[in-house]
């Protein structure tokens, strides 16, 4: 008797069971406080102007803060389960939120929602690097760079975390700089968090800039 083959399951299918089990060990039930704090109180962070894309939203915590601030969000994840969590958690589409199930490597899939080449103010960064394959970090780098228009912004929080295995998959604070720089964005902002849990000590912020010509 011929033994049949396991089906394969896809990247998305994976990512929706561990939604479902609560895999996802970095969900905190709230937006990540460095990033919150930052946004409502720092003078140096970006005001609403133009779309803003959060990648790998998961459950949507940053994508309803940036929304409550003023910013048009896109919610963007590929795994239905995240945005069916966001959408329970913080509502359907509405002015100024929307969810998207899409791979943020689908180049073809972004431009039919109408994110294409230069048409972002800022994407906000927030454990979709960490999750993501490592060998992937310079194409998600290099499609943040395309997205962003002349003048707009990257605000990430970075685990930078030394912890073999993943994800969520570590960091070196270098080489994340150089990442960025590589990509063509320039810094305004790279440091210790301040205000991180206490499971999070490890944690890097960062704000650059597409050069605006």
């Amino acid at each position: 008797m011929s033994v049949q083959p396991e089906p394969e399951v896809s990247a998305s299918e994976s990512w929706d069971q561990r939604y479902r089990e609560g895999g996802d060990g970095w969900e905190l039930g709230q937006p990540a406080p460095p990033l919150a704090t930052f946004l409502r109180h720092d003078h140096r962070a970006p005001a609403p102007a133009g779309p803003v894309l959060v990648p790998g939203c998961g459950r949507g915590h940053e994508a309803a803060l940036l929304a409550e601030l003023g910013f048009a969000v896109v919610g963007l994840d590929f795994s239905g389960e995240a945005l069916r969590e966001a959408r329970r958690l913080h509502g359907p589409d509405r002015p100024g939120l929307r969810w998207l199930q899409a791979d943020l490597f689908d180049r073809t899939a972004l431009e039919a929602a109408g994110l294409g080449p230069g048409s972002l103010a800022g994407v906000l960064e927030h454990t979709c690097f960490c999750a993501i394959d490592p060998q992937l970090r310079k194409a998600y780098a290099a499609t943040v760079a395309q997205l962003l228009e002349p003048g707009g912004w990257l605000l990430g929080l970075f685990w930078c975390h030394s912890r073999p295995g993943g994800p969520p998959w570590g960091s070196d604070p270098q080489e994340i700089s150089a990442l960025w720089r590589q990509a063509g964005l320039m810094a305004e902002l790279w440091e210790p968090a301040s205000g991180s849990i206490a499971k999070r000590s490890d944690e890097w912020l960062g704000l650059w800039r597409q050069p605006a010509c």
